[in-house]
């Protein structure tokens, strides 16, 4: 391992991150000097039970009804959130536990699961660029963003195997994304998974305190579950 990569790998790598958590903490605490709205309707529902199900709709792909009529978006979003996992934990094996891509299966694994987000990300993009109503209300953050994720899973899937020295490029090239991800993302469109917790749970307590959260389900059979009662 060449010197240049092994501080790329190391404090590059702690530097970024310490940069995101830093950012990341001061927009926390930026939210959180805001308080939500008092509602001034009388109560018709619990609170609690619509934070809960707010928070938990997204293990709930039955309750939204664009997923109902278009499951395959639901499976997805799965496989491109497994990916960004998968790829975020490589960047911590290689430097420090890389005996476990030592062993073939695992690699494998990872190369599955990264390189079919990379697929689902072509996917999006190309839905992206060729369904109008999509193309409308997408930024040039959305565009930049969504083609970083593509490139950043095919170095992903390269780098995996983590051979040195002949494949040291392919290595160079992740962690230098990585890094750049790092200090991008509390910038970008990408940082939605921040916010989630605070807009779900607002949405919840909200919507919960009027009787709407939790949802209650229709008497038809699901995309994604048995029939509801």
């Amino acid at each position: 391992m060449s010197p240049f990569l092994r501080v790329l790998e190391n404090e590059v790598q702690i530097v970024a991150l310490l940069f995101l958590a830093s950012v990341y903490v001061f927009r926390i605490l930026w939210i959180l000097r805001f308080e939500p709205t008092r509602e001034r309707t009388r109560p018709a529902g619990s609170k609690r039970e619509g934070i809960a199900y707010s928070l938990l709709s997204i293990s709930m792909p039955w309750s939204m009804e664009a997923l109902r009529k278009k499951p395959g978006f639901y499976v997805q979003f799965l496989i491109f959130h497994l990916g960004v996992t998968a790829a975020i934990a490589a960047t911590f094996i290689i430097p420090y536990r890389p005996e476990l891509f030592r062993t073939k299966a695992v690699v494998l694994l990872f190369q599955i699961i990264i390189g079919a987000a990379f697929v689902v990300g072509l996917m999006r993009l190309r839905r992206r660029l060729r369904n109008p109503a999509v193309r409308l209300i997408s930024t040039p953050d959305d565009y930049f963003s969504l083609i970083l994720m593509i490139l950043y899973f095919a170095a992903a899937v390269l780098a995996v195997p983590n051979r040195f020295p002949t494949a040291e490029w392919t290595l160079v090239l992740f962690f230098g994304l990585t890094a750049f991800f790092l200090v991008y993302v509390p910038f970008s469109k990408i940082s939605h998974y921040l916010y989630y917790p605070f807009a779900r749970y607002v949405l919840g307590k909200t919507l919960g305190h009027r009787g709407v959260f939790p949802i209650k389900e229709a008497k038809e059979e699901t995309a994604f579950g048995p029939p509801e009662k």
